[in-house]
Order: C-alpha cells, then sequence, then structure tokens
C-alpha cells in the first residue's frame, strides 16, 4: 500500500517530508509483525535480541552493559529485560569472579532450546517480509540504511 493511501495523505511538504513518514510508518508497521511473531514464543523481540547475543557468546557470559552495547534498540533498559528473562528461566546471573559488583549473563539451555526453535520459522518470517525484494534490492536497501545513519 502507497504511503498515501496508509496515512490518507496525498500531497507532502517535500520529498524528505515523505520519507520521514514513510520510514516510520514502515518501521512502525515491521515492529508490529514481530511484535506477533515473537508472542507466540512468549517473548519480546527486545528480549529475543538479547537471547541472539547472549548465544552468539555462548559458553561464555556478558555483563548488562556488554549487553546493553550491543543491543539493537540503545533505549531499551537491558537489567530489566535480563530479570524478566531470569524469571523465565531463559538466562541465568551470576556474580562475576574478578569484580563482585559487576553480574555475568549466561543464556540457559532452555534459552538456547528456544532459540533453536524460533531459528527456521524467523527465517521463514523474513523471507515473507522482504520476499518482493531480490537480492540486489536487499543490497540496495542495506546500503542506503547504513548511509542514512553515517549521517
Amino acid at each position: 500500500m502507497k504511503l498515501e493511501q496508509a496515512i490518507q495523505q496525498s500531497a507532502f511538504v517535500s520529498d524528505d517530508q515523505k520519507l520521514s513518514l514513510n520510514f516510520i510508518y514502515t518501521y512502525n508497521c515491521f515492529k508490529e509483525t514481530q511484535k506477533v511473531f515473537f508472542k507466540q514464543y512468549g517473548i519480546t523481540s527486545q528480549q529475543f535480541n538479547v537471547l541472539r547475543i547472549l548465544r552468539g557468546n555462548y559458553p561464555k557470559p556478558y555483563t548488562t552493559s556488554q549487553i546493553r552495547d550491543r543491543m539493537l534498540d540503545k533505549m531499551s533498559d537491558a537489567s530489566r529485560i535480563v530479570d524478566r528473562l531470569v524469571k523465565k528461566g531463559l538466562v541465568k546471573r551470576t556474580t562475576t569472579k574478578t569484580d563482585k559488583r559487576l553480574v555475568d549473563i549466561l543464556i540457559s539451555d532452555k534459552g538456547l532450546a528456544l532459540l533453536n526453535s524460533i531459528d527456521k520459522p524467523l527465517n521463514q518470517h523474513m523471507a515473507k517480509t522482504f520476499g518482493k525484494f531480490n537480492q540486489k534490492d536487499k543490497e540496495t536497501l542495506n546500503k542506503l540504511l547504513d548511509r542514512m545513519r553515517d549521517g
């Protein structure tokens, strides 16, 4: 659906305004599909991101600050997300041996099993989400988004 139809606006002040609104609208649509996808597994997209980060470093732990540095959403409260994952038994928290003020976070066997069960359906979900793009389109869009962030 074209942006004009989606937000019921036929004219824009500039191409920059339209691009900005299109980006925000598309981002929100994408976030909603992510929310629905992860809900069936009993987690949020932010919790998935933390689990993914921990799996990438497994069997070594990360501290909460290291997790925060690697998160996609820099405004997230990593400590609170970790607390929820601990309650679900998806991660384990232990005091760091070298510095008692720090806490090590390690993905649990249950967390690894959950991620393993999500991997294939998530790949299918992403293929469906980006199925309208060919490989060159995907490469171009990635380059454009990288350029946009470079300011």
